[in-house]
């Protein structure tokens, strides 16, 4: 079969982000009515492989991963390139884009150039930025399976005492030391495995067997994994370095190159510089863990405000993943504290948005309860990205809400001295967690904390989006605007009066200068008089404000669709103006207002819902709101809103 666009997604973990990415990639294709497939790289490996003829056949490419996933079998195609999180938050716009921009660049196989979407400005391919993340991803994803297995087989050790590993205690136990000892070798390939596959993604084959080499000197010198990223990154740019000096001899001798010249000279070059580097790494990295130390004996409320902060803030990226990755190397030098912050931080998220839907269960969608209760699952298994949807639906509330559970979690576990071992797994852990029952009573309390906090605000959104307690078919065009939006599925067809045919040239206008609604609306009445739409303007304001106090007609994306009925309006009138500057105005994102729609409409008149339903069913398409955005003409402005 052939598909009209393709993908790959891919995180770090490679448990929840991959899956979500792809789901919701499929969901936006599906409304537009396009085919498309999506490989997935999960920790299971690859699912779901793209073909060659799959490849060849396909019009598009997204690549939606925080890991390398071959791109450049993706040479001679469009190809998009972002964070596995875009992919799951801004679907929509990669898929109209691979479909519709036509700027976006062919894939060279050497490295993607910089797309920018021609209606947008917007970068949406691979920067310099995300490259390196994505290389320092794929060590840490290949790294986590590795930490995961060492690190439970050390702590299973220890339920025959903590000393039970020790031939000379009276707590030894044969079975215990092998665990800990094959647990303690495991978790030394950590470093090495983070460094060789960092370099990997860098250089490939031959930059793995560098990384992996330089990897071990960090690792024998103590550098810890701050050494392994710095040794990654160092050993993978050699090799692309001498591939590049190397690149002009013949091709009879391409063998000699892979497995002689490219293995010696790399692990050589990497490993004497990585030998001078040592040791102002090695003391950076004790003098980092001795601060961090420090901080859960003396600072237990500051450290856990930090930790839970950083576990909330992006649920597994990069600013997560930074506390996760300090945690396991704590670990990996017996402090089984500092994990319990993080482990705690990281669980209470997803549980939170189960007390939320449970609390207020009407301010959420069915779709949005069910979700609710299978986080309570997630989170018991420390899968954090189950809370990103609650997230990404109002950011600027609900992450915050989930800051300061996750923080309460973190604080009351240091301050109570909780030691969790394991690096994963959630509660099936907790026969290893020296205070199980308490430390999930401080997880819960975090979690019902972020819970009220979503609850309250979802309530609020709620509200505000008329979807409490009214019917469906009210006048109201807010109302009109959401059902538009949950109904159509984007792709219903435009019908009825046409918005153009009461839209003239001289009722758009650029760069308005105003500080307030207020300000917007006076210009507005002011213009309808002005180009002879209505006979007097303070009546005209008037209505604004009236209709303004009944419910804000702020929608979302900047736009705001104030309007108007009254007996001084002489005719149906549509005006556009675009503010020089964006305003305060309530919106339903809580955003700022930098363009304005507005509907003059004589006082007998029942054309107002018509024009406002066929308007709300073209803002329900991003990119029309993209091209309105985008257009600098007035002639522009109208034909695209003429039917």
């Amino acid at each position: 079969m052939s598909y009209k666009i393709i993908a790959a997604t891919g995180c770090p973990t490679g448990i929840a982000h991959t899956y979500m990415a792809q789901e919701a990639l499929q969901e936006a294709a599906k409304k537009r009515n396009v085919s498309i497939k999506v490989e997935t790289h999960g920790q299971s490996g690859v699912e779901n492989a793209l073909t060659e003829k799959e490849i060849k056949d396909a019009e598009g490419v997204i690549i939606a991963a925080d890991i390398d996933v071959n791109p450049d079998r993706f040479a001679g195609k469009r190809v998009i390139n972002v964070s596995v999180s875009k992919g799951m938050k801004d679907a929509e716009e990669l898929v109209d884009a691979i479909l519709n921009d036509s700027s976006i660049p062919v894939y060279k196989g050497n490295g993607l150039e910089n797309a920018t979407s021609g209606s947008s400005g917007e970068n949406i391919s691979s920067g310099f930025w995300h490259t390196l993340y994505i290389q320092l991803m794929n060590g840490v994803s290949h790294m986590i399976p590795v930490v995961v297995a060492g690190g439970v087989m050390l702590a299973v050790s220890f339920f025959w005492g903590i000393n039970s590993a020790d031939p000379k205690s009276s707590q030894y136990n044969q079975f215990a030391y092998m665990l800990n000892t094959l647990g303690g070798m495991t978790m030394n390939l950590m470093v090495p495995v983070l460094c060789a596959y960092i370099a990997e993604a860098i250089g490939k084959r031959a930059g793995l067997i560098a990384g992996f080499a330089t990897g071990m000197l960090a690792f024998t010198n103590g550098t810890g994994f701050l050494g392994g990223i710095v040794g990654g990154f160092l050993a993978g740019y050699v090799t692309v370095l001498l591939k590049y000096l190397f690149k002009k001899v013949p091709k009879q001798l391409n063998g000699l190159k892979e497995i002689f010249i490219y293995p010696l000279l790399g692990v050589f070059i990497s490993t004497a510089i990585m030998w001078f580097l040592s040791s102002p790494m090695k003391d950076i990295n004790q003098g980092m863990m001795a601060f961090l130390k420090g901080m859960q004996n003396s600072d237990p409320i500051i450290l856990g405000l930090i930790v839970g902060a950083m576990a909330a803030f992006d649920f597994g990226g990069p600013v997560n993943k930074a506390a996760y990755l300090t945690g396991v190397a704590l670990l990996g030098q017996g402090n089984f504290y500092f994990m319990s912050g993080v482990s705690a931080a990281c669980i209470a998220p997803p549980l939170a948005t189960g007390f939320a839907v449970l609390l207020n269960r009407k301010a959420y969608t069915s779709e949005e309860r069910n979700a609710g209760y299978v986080n309570f699952l997630l989170g018991s298994t420390h899968i954090t990205e189950g809370a990103i949807p609650f997230a990404a639906k109002n950011p600027f509330l609900n992450i915050p809400s989930f800051m300061i559970g996750s923080a309460i979690a973190a604080i009351l576990s240091y301050a109570t001295k909780i030691s969790d071992p394991a690096p994963h797994g959630g509660f099936i852990i907790l026969p290893l967690v020296n205070h199980p029952l308490l430390w999930v009573l401080w997880i819960v309390i975090g979690a019902l904390v972020s819970g009220i906090l979503l609850a309250l605000s979802a309530g609020k959104q709620a509200r505000k989006n008329a979807v409490l307690n009214q019917p469906a078919h009210t006048a109201d065009f807010k109302n009109s605007t959401q059902s538009v939006r949950n109904s159509l599925n984007l792709v219903t067809p435009v019908t009825g009066p046409d918005p153009g045919s009461i839209l003239k040239k001289q009722n758009i206008e650029f760069d308005v200068e105003a500080k307030t609604r207020e300000d917007v609306l006076k210009y507005l009445a002011d213009l309808a008089v002005r180009n002879q739409d209505a006979v007097d303007s303070e009546p005209v304001y008037q209505k604004y404000l009236a209709r303004e106090q009944q419910g804000s007609t702020g929608m979302e994306k900047g736009i705001a669709i104030p309007h108007a009925q009254d007996a001084a309006i002489k005719r149906s009138s549509m005006m556009i103006l675009k503010l020089k500057t964006p305003i305060e105005w309530q919106t339903l994102d809580g955003g700022k207002i930098d363009t304005v729609i507005s509907f003059l409409i004589p006082e007998n008149s029942a054309d107002h819902l018509k024009y406002l339903a066929n308007v709300s069913k073209l803002l329900a398409h991003d990119h029309f709101i993209k091209q309105l955005k985008n257009a600098h003409s007035k002639e522009d402005i109208r034909k695209l809103f003429s039917l």
